[in-house]
Order: C-alpha cells, then structure tokens, then sequence
C-alpha cells in the first residue's frame, strides 16, 4: 500500500507531499513538531503532546491554523490511511513560505503536515542488557538562547552531539549544560536511582518536558510509591548511580549499564528501571484515543 502523508488537511501520496524551497522550515529550521506513539489501535497521550506542541508554537510566535481538534483528527485519518495500528507519528508545524530574509512576518501561512509510520529507535536486545553512553564536548543550548523546552525543527544542537557519539561507535550521548550539570541525551531526557530515590534534571538546566518522563515520574510514584526528585546532578553522580535510564516517545523506557567507560553498578538493568519499563508498557495497552 502506498504510503499517505496527511498535508494542510488533506491526505496525499508520498510522491506528492511537497512544500516550497522557501518554507521557512527548511531554510531556517522554524517551526515546531511532536513525534507521537500508537499502540495497538490507541494513540498515547495525544492529548499532552497536542498541548506541548501549542506551547511550543506560542512560544515562538507561530500561529497555528488548525483547532487541536483538527489535528487530532488528522493525526487519526493518517494512521487510518496507512493502515497502522502500532506506530510512530510525526506532526510537523512550519512557519511557511517566505522570502530569503529572516522576517517570520514575510510567511503567510504556516504549513501543517503528518508523517505516520513504523519505528524502531533500538534494538529489543538493548532493553535487556541495557545501552552505553558517552558524554560529548557539545553543550546543550543555554535556554536563555533557544529554551530546549520548545520542540523545534531547529535541532542542530542535538544532531552535533549526535555526531559525536558515532564517531565514538556509540548509539546516544549524554549532554551537558553551560554549567557542567547533566541536561539530557540527544532525543531522550535521563534518570538516575540511588538509594531507592529516582532524580531527573530539572527543566531549568535546559530539558525538554518530555511527556515520557513525565509519565515515567507519575508510574513511580504512583505504581512504585517512590520519591522522586527533579534536581541537578553531574557526570560524577551517573558514575555513581544505583541505576539509569532513559526516556523518550520512540525510546520508551531503555536502561544503561555503562557511562564514559563506567559501568553503572552491577553493569545490568536494575530492579526499578526493569519495573518502570514494565508499567510503562502496560499503561500503553490501556491508555489512548482509539483510532478505530
């Protein structure tokens, strides 16, 4: 079956999905998107990602031209299309067709487009023996400059780190602040136990509000009555780290047995990363609108 992509409200075959060389998307990377996980014939938490992709548009003063409704439903007809009951969707924002210059106010209309498909972002191997990390020169953007709080399609940031971490054979990095403390991965925020405590970086080191971390915060406390803690942490804190994970829409829930050459405690999934992964996958199978 040929692949639909869903384009400023209607469904067109991937051949035929264009948008102009003068969108200022692709020449500016401005804009905003949301990737978005359907299991088993739900969309997850669609809802959340809907209101972070509206925060993310205010914030950089894109007017969205769609009801959330709108895109709701777009995002349904376009798994519908495609035939795909589990999957990965790509919502994408941008600014428009301008001219050359920066001036946003140049761009009439902002374009609107949706990308559903398969995925897979690791190998089921690694979420049983768990993923190594490197840490990598590339700083995370100060969010006084471009807050990572906003999901925009400008993700140069993320790609030199990213870039760096294959250089080193190594499938994700961990980046750092301006200030040297623990920011998150490339595409995944991070968290830490020890002593039966789960520690996440705070939003203000620069983080993006993931709506899996989020999910992953309620779970433990809710599901496994833990304290958790959004605080700063540094590399010396990983190290020495009970457990760690990551999380993220494609990633899910992914342990991590090694950091910089360190091998995290036993150097093997532990007993509260492999319980979240658990109920995370178990609320996916419940949690969602249906989208038959």
């Amino acid at each position: 079956m040929a692949q639909k992509i869903y384009l400023n409200g209607k469904l067109v075959p991937r051949e035929e999905a264009k948008i102009s060389v003068f969108d200022h998307g692709l020449l500016y990377g401005d804009g905003v998107f949301e990737g978005i996980r359907a299991y088993d014939g739900r969309v997850f938490r669609l809802s959340q990602h809907l209101d972070r992709l509206y925060d993310s548009a205010r914030a950089i003063a894109l007017k969205i031209p769609m009801s959330k409704k709108e895109i709701e439903q777009g995002v349904i007809q376009t798994l519908r299309a495609n035939n795909i009951k589990s999957g990965y969707v790509r919502l994408v924002v941008t600014r428009g067709e301008g001219d050359l210059g920066l001036d946003p106010r140049n761009c009439e209309k902002p374009s609107v487009f949706i990308i559903a498909d398969k995925i897979e972002l690791y190998p089921e191997e690694l979420y049983k023996k768990g993923l190594e990390l490197v840490t990598v020169a590339t700083k995370r953007n100060i969010p006084e400059a471009i807050d990572p709080r906003i999901k925009s399609l400008n993700y140069l940031n993320n790609i030199l780190a990213k870039i760096e971490a294959g250089l080193q054979n190594m499938p994700e990095a961990v980046m750092l602040n301006k200030d040297g403390y623990v920011a998150e991965c490339t595409g995944d925020n991070i968290f830490i136990v020890k002593d039966n405590v789960l520690i996440t970086p705070p939003f203000y080191v620069g983080v993006l509000a993931g709506i899996t971390r989020q999910t992953v915060i309620e779970l433990a406390r809710e599901k496994l009555e833990l304290l958790v803690k959004e605080e700063v942490f540094t590399r010396f804190h990983l190290y020495n780290a009970d457990e760690c994970f990551l999380t993220g829409t494609a990633a899910e829930v992914i342990p991590v047995v090694k950091i910089d050459g360190r091998q995290i405690a036993e150097g093997k999934p532990g007993k509260i990363t492999n319980r979240l992964m658990k109920e995370f996958r178990d609320l996916t199978k419940d949690e969602g609108i249906k989208i038959y």
